[in-house]
């Protein structure tokens, strides 16, 4: 009894160390196979098989076996069709697949960088100018496959893209109380504050509004400087240039009236709806 007990773990440790051996083996074979049917399915023409062992060849590299030029040639096949069937996702991945592995000559790893940089800027572009049409959700879907991976929040493009998209909705939800209220200075200067070209346009109609009202603004106070109205509101002439030289120096409309309204010794002052300039 005492012999067998001692005789049992040897026979489990043989038994194991035999289905590693032949595991290993196996695996071995198989390696050695692979780039026989890698080259067949290239010849063939058939991309899945192709991409299928290129990835088992991938995984079993840790034996020693090189790449086969064939694996790069799989790769870039399938990455050109699935890009010029729309699936940007997997044809990017497998691109960057592709040059991350450094298969192939000098010229031909130059040529597949090339390609990954030109086509993710195609899909930034793409991106840009659909965010620009005014359709944030699409640019935000085009950039994924490129942004895909890149775990630094606030520094992608599409964070840029929604930062610049929520400003200028917030900045035209607020213009759009300013000319409720009549509050013609403050709703300029919201309105030269909108860098996007779609909610510019969408702000068309109150460009149009502020713009009629701060001139019948301008020439009510010209019809004050003929003595319709009492002296002690500033003249029109001194204010325009105090709040042109004010706006050169970068401040916006509003801030530029107000700054201006005091440099000619004014004080702003509300008059119903309206904002003058007026003197003590």
């Amino acid at each position: 009894m005492a012999l067998r007990r001692h005789t049992l773990p040897r026979y489990w440790l043989g038994l194991t160390l035999g289905g590693v051996a032949l595991l290993c083996g196996v695996a071995y074979w198989w390696e050695q196979q692979l780039p026989l049917r890698l080259r067949d399915a290239a010849q063939r023409g058939d991309l899945e098989a192709c991409l299928r062992y290129s990835e088992q060849l991938a995984a079993l590299r840790w034996l020693g076996q090189k790449a086969p030029s064939e694996q790069a040639t799989c790769r870039r096949r399938q990455a050109e069709l699935a890009w010029e069937q729309g699936d940007r996702s997997q044809a990017l991945r497998l691109q960057e697949q592709l040059v991350n592995s450094a298969i192939g000559s000098s010229s031909e790893q130059q040529q597949d960088r090339q390609r990954l940089m030109r086509w993710r800027d195609q899909l930034r572009n793409q991106a840009l100018l659909r965010f620009r049409e005014g359709d944030l959700d699409a640019a935000i879907t085009l950039l994924q496959p490129v942004e895909q991976g890149d775990g630094r929040p606030g520094t992608r493009l599409s964070d840029s893209l929604r930062e610049t998209w929520n400003r200028n909705r917030l900045n035209h939800e607020r213009l759009l109380e300013m000319v409720q209220d009549q509050k013609w200075w403050e709703a300029l200067s919201l309105l030269n504050q909108l860098d996007h070209p779609w909610w510019q346009r969408k702000a068309l109609a109150e460009r149009a509004k502020v713009e009629a009202a701060i001139d019948a603004l301008r020439d009510r106070e010209e019809h004050h400087s003929h003595g319709e109205l009492p002296a002690h509101t500033v003249p029109q002439a001194e204010l325009d240039a105090a709040v042109r030289q004010r706006i050169r120096m970068g401040m916006d409309p509003w801030q530029a009236f107000i700054s201006g309204c005091a440099d000619v010794g004014g004080t702003v002052v509300e008059d119903g709806p309206e904002s003058l300039c007026r003197r003590p």
